[in-house]
């Protein structure tokens, strides 16, 4: 079945940068659009980043353009989210997803 494991996050004082990665498994990573989002506490879900499966980069939310890089590596079955300037706005849990499909996400929290 689809598996998808998020990591890389953690703490990092503002200005700072992260890489999320995120490790897929159970299908066929090559030909599926992949999508990074992003949870607040009290607040819906909120899609930050969107890439085709031969590696377009197809939306970045307003909010982190020009801070924030997708991209993939499709013979290891990686995605991954580059995270520079970091805002204690960008703080939330980070779920890569296909489809239906999310990974349990990584806790980010940008905090001085």
């Amino acid at each position: 079945q689809v598996q998808l494991v998020e990591s890389g996050g953690g703490l990092v004082q503002p200005g700072g940068s992260l890489r999320l990665s995120c490790a897929a498994s159970g299908f066929t990573f090559s030909k599926y659009y992949m999508y990074w989002y992003r949870r607040v506490p009290g607040k819906g879900r909120e899609l930050v980043a969107r890439i085709s499966n031969t590696g377009e980069t197809l939306y970045i939310e307003d909010s982190v353009k020009g801070r924030f890089t997708v991209s993939r590596d499709n013979a290891k079955n990686m995605l991954y989210l580059q995270m520079d300037s970091l805002k204690p706005e960008d703080t939330a849990v980070y779920y890569c997803g296909t489809g239906g499909s999310q990974g349990r996400g990584t806790q980010v929290t940008v905090s001085s």
